[in-house]
C-alpha cells in the first residue's frame, strides 16, 4: 500500500510538470496571437508622432512672409518726389523781371540862380532847401505842365521841387522825366480846418473855413490843392493863404469835375487834408 502511494507521488509530480509546461506552451502559443495586434498598434503610433515633428519644418515657410518687407521697395517712390527739384527751373522765369528794369538815366541840370527848393510843385508849398547858382541836380519827376521839376540836388541829402525856369538842363530833357506827386510832410501839432464850405459866383469860387489857432512861430497859414478847369483842361493849382477866405477861378467846359482839399500848414509840415465841397455851375448836371 505504501509502495503504491510512493509510485503515485512521482506520477503526480510528472503530471503537474506536464500541466505546468503545457500551460507555458499554451501561453506561448496564445501570446503570438496577441503580439501581432500589439506590433501594429505600436508602429502606427510611432509613425504619426514622427510625421508631425517633420511638419514644423514647413512652419518656417513664414520666412517668405519676409518678402513683404521687400515690398518696402516702393521707397523708390521717393525718387519721384525729388523730381520737383526740376520745378526750380522756373527760376529763369525771374530773369524777365530783371529785364523790365531799364537803368533810368535822369536828366541833369545846373541851377541858374538862387532858388527855393520846396515840398511840392509850386510856390504855395513850404520851403525845404536852398539852391545856388551852378549847383548840379538830377531830375526825377515833374508836374503835368512841366513847370516844376522834382530834383535830387548834389548838395542835399533829399529831393525837393524847384521851378523849371530856374534850371539849365544840359543832359536829357525835362519832359523825359515822369509826372510825379509825392506826399507832404505830416504834422500832428495842430488840427485840420473845420466848417469848410465853398460858394460860386460865376467862374469865381470862394472857400471858407474856421481858422485854426497856432503859435506865431509855427503859423504858416493854409494850403489849398485844387483841380480847376482852365481852357477846357483840368489844371492842378496849389494856393497858399494866411487866413480864410480863399478864391480860385474855375471855368466850365471840362469833362471831369473840379475839386479841392484844404490843409493847415505849420513850419513842421501839414495836417490831414479836408475835402472842399466844390460847387457846380448853375444848370450843370451833377456827376455820378
Amino acid at each position: 500500500m505504501r509502495r503504491w502511494l510512493l509510485l503515485q507521488i512521482p506520477l503526480a509530480v510528472v503530471l503537474l510538470g506536464l500541466g505546468f509546461g503545457g500551460g507555458l506552451v499554451w501561453t506561448r502559443l496564445a501570446v503570438p496571437a496577441v503580439t501581432p495586434t500589439v506590433v501594429p498598434t505600436a508602429t502606427p503610433t510611432m509613425e504619426p508622432s514622427s510625421t508631425p515633428t517633420a511638419t514644423p519644418t514647413p512652419s518656417w515657410t513664414p520666412t517668405p512672409s519676409q518678402t513683404p518687407t521687400v515690398t518696402d521697395t516702393p521707397t523708390p517712390s521717393l525718387t519721384p518726389s525729388i523730381t520737383p527739384t526740376p520745378s526750380r527751373t522756373p527760376t529763369p522765369s525771374r530773369t524777365p523781371t530783371i529785364t523790365p528794369t531799364p537803368t533810368y538815366s535822369p536828366p541833369q541840370a545846373h541851377v541858374l540862380e538862387q532858388s527855393n527848393c520846396r515840398y511840392g510843385p509850386g510856390a504855395a508849398y513850404l520851403y525845404e532847401w536852398g539852391l545856388y547858382p551852378k549847383d548840379r541836380v538830377e531830375i526825377y519827376g515833374r508836374n503835368d505842365q512841366g513847370t516844376w521839376a522834382y530834383v535830387d540836388p548834389w548838395t542835399y541829402g533829399g529831393r525837393c521841387w524847384v521851378k523849371a525856369s530856374l534850371l539849365d538842363v544840359f543832359r536829357g530833357d525835362l519832359l523825359d522825366a515822369p509826372i510825379f506827386y509825392g506826399r507832404l510832410p505830416f504834422s500832428e501839432l495842430y488840427k485840420p480846418p473845420t466848417n469848410v464850405g465853398a460858394t460860386r459866383d460865376g467862374n469865381r469860387v470862394s472857400i471858407t473855413w474856421t481858422p485854426v489857432w497856432m503859435t506865431e512861430d509855427d503859423d504858416r497859414g493854409y494850403l489849398l490843392e485844387t483841380w480847376v478847369c482852365k481852357d477846357k483842361q483840368l489844371i492842378f493849382t496849389p494856393i497858399h493863404v494866411n487866413a480864410p477866405p480863399a478864391y480860385v477861378d474855375d471855368e466850365p467846359g471840362c469833362l471831369q469835375p473840379s475839386s479841392g482839399r484844404l490843409y493847415t500848414a505849420e513850419k513842421h509840415g501839414y495836417t490831414q487834408w479836408v475835402k472842399i465841397p466844390w460847387p457846380t455851375f448853375p444848370g450843370a448836371t451833377p456827376t455820378p
